[in-house]
């Protein structure tokens, strides 16, 4: 059969319940994170886009190359980005209205996951209040989610997430993460990547995928190390028997070449760039690795004719100066932004998009091989038959080895290193 038809009978069925009743009219294929793991798996060496939409015209960018590329994508916003003490204007509740629409509106023909990145737990006291506000993320159309507790000790990191697990729905994509993302400094060990995912695996937890600290670092500057792609490939070969697949963080500061070794040497699917689209949209000077080129002075070098119009990148410039501001704590400038620059005029919003939307189309063509796998996810809704494509292996583990208290023990066993305290939110 044709695309075109395999796509309609996907858009019958592969909807999951809540992208259906939110949008009962819509041709846009909003999938659980699932379907886009099972597609980047069937082709093979390849992983795809997860784009942090910061600003609407990054997520016009993102979907118009994922169109092109013929790529399955996710669209995401992390906790600190767009939770409830944002710094975007895009945040956890109004993603997936905004992909829809803009799906609709450029006649966007792919399979697209709506993942709430780095839902980060920070200590015990902040499972409570996640209870009753991940519940609220699914609501809003949300279609797949990382539980990131990283920030705690391993067990207190496993606790959290089985306890909130119980609030993510069986057919969304489910992401763990274990080390916290913070370059060179606590990467994660092959022991401490198996605690976590056999200890989901006894409680009935099947996670699709995890991030790993493996040497990148969140933000505009490079990692000392980078991301290591040895280490990475020997903890998902540890992790092979569990049917998990590995989420890569902290993309910028990493060559091209890096990235395609992580994509054809690991079992990674998923790959994060954030802080890279959004100085795209703006018009600031990037190099390969995804980071701002910094003049002289150390400021951002604004390409002329590119991005913001020049008015706007000096009123943001005089804003973040203001402000205190400089390097990454460029980022808060995106809510402060977000209408001054949908104000600007059709000439120049259209040169933000575009900016975003060719430095994404080679991503995912020339550096993460995941051109043409849009028909991976609709065939892979269709094999399942349904928008549940159910988790990709079973219990292996026994629960009565993976009560809290032995837990504890277990965890006290470890030999990790999780670094120094630090900001490491994006």
């Amino acid at each position: 059969m044709s695309y075109a038809v395999d796509y309609e009978r996907a858009l019958e069925i592969g909807r999951p319940p809540n992208i259906t009743t939110l949008f009962p009219h819509s041709r846009a294929l909003l999938v659980s994170g699932k379907v886009i793991d099972r597609a980047l798996s069937a082709k093979g060496k390849a992983m795809t886009i997860a784009a942090n939409g910061r600003n609407h015209l990054v997520i016009r960018g993102v979907l118009r190359a994922a169109q092109r590329a013929r790529a399955a994508v996710i669209v995401e916003i992390a906790r600190s980005e767009g939770g409830a003490n944002a710094y975007c204007a895009t945040n956890y509740w109004n993603m997936a209205r905004q992909v829809d629409a803009v799906c609709n509106e450029l006649n966007i023909r792919v399979p697209v996951a709506i993942h709430a990145d780095h839902y980060g737990i920070k200590t015990v006291d902040d499972v409570p209040f996640a209870r009753v506000e991940i519940p609220s993320l699914f609501d809003a159309g949300i279609t797949s989610i990382a539980i990131d507790a990283s920030h705690m000790p391993d067990d207190d990191n496993l606790l959290a997430s089985i306890e909130l697990a119980r609030f993510i729905p069986t057919w969304a994509g489910h992401e763990t993460e274990v080390g916290e993302i913070k370059g060179k400094l606590g990467l994660s060990t092959k022991d401490e990547a198996l605690f976590i995912i056999q200890g989901l695996n006894a409680h009935n937890i099947f996670p699709d995928w995890i991030a790993l600290n493996n040497g990148t670092t969140h933000g505009i500057e490079a990692s000392a190390q980078g991301i290591q792609v040895e280490l990475t490939a020997a903890i998902h070969e540890a992790l092979a028997g569990y049917g998990i697949s590995g989420a890569q963080h902290g993309t910028s500061g990493n060559n091209s070449d890096r990235l395609r070794a992580i994509a054809a040497k690991t079992m990674t699917t998923k790959a994060n760039v954030a802080t890279a689209l959004q100085m795209i949209s703006w018009g600031v000077e990037v190099n390969d690795f995804g980071n701002a080129v910094l003049d002289d002075q150390g400021e951002f070098i604004k390409v002329p004719g590119q991005g913001v119009s020049e008015d706007v990148w000096q009123e943001m410039k005089a804003y973040a100066e203001k402000q205190g501001w400089s390097g990454g704590n460029y980022k808060k400038l995106n809510i402060a932004f977000e209408n001054r620059i949908m104000g600007q005029p059709a000439a120049i919003r259209e040169r933000m998009v575009r900016r975003v939307e060719d430095f994404v189309y080679t991503i995912l063509v020339e550096v993460f091989n995941a051109g043409n796998t849009a028909s991976c996810g609709v065939q892979a809704i269709l094999d399942a038959g349904s928008y549940d494509l159910g988790p990709k292996s079973g219990r292996i583990e026994t629960p009565e080895e993976w009560t809290e208290e032995k837990i504890r023990e277990k965890a006290a066993c470890l030999d990790g290193n999780n670094g120094p305290e630090g900001d490491f939110d994006d």
